[in-house]
């Protein structure tokens, strides 16, 4: 289900594909936050941005130090999905759930198509 090519992690499932940045130190079972593009089986692509709530806390703990974001008061993050555990196992079942539940629309912004012309 999960495969790696040494930059990207493709988690691939019948109902969409998702790859996740290679970052150092975050590892497919451990890894608290993450950014994905989510292919869908009609070409249209998503991204998300997935995080832990303790990451989302640690995130407004440096906020109130820095004092950014009204001093910590606040947080947020376009396209945020929070997840209870870590992994992209996790974070597959999240998106599963979205798609089979037509959620993705609202929950995940569009990206545009790839321009394969643009690419050569």
């Amino acid at each position: 289900m999960i495969s790696f090519d040494g930059a990207f992690y493709t988690i691939a499932d019948p109902r969409f594909e998702m790859t996740i940045p290679a970052w150092e130190g975050y590892e497919p079972d451990t890894a608290r936050e993450a950014d994905a593009t989510i292919t869908l089986p009609d070409g249209s692509r998503r991204y998300a941005t997935f995080m832990t709530l303790d990451v989302i806390q640690k995130l407004m703990d440096k906020d109130a130090r820095t004092g950014e974001s009204l001093g910590g008061r606040y947080f947020w993050c376009s396209d945020l999905i929070i997840i209870r555990e870590t992994g992209f196992v996790g974070m597959a079942a999240a998106v599963r759930d979205l798609v089979e539940s037509g959620e993705i629309v609202q929950a995940c912004g569009l990206l545009d198509p790839i321009d394969d012309a643009r690419e050569q």
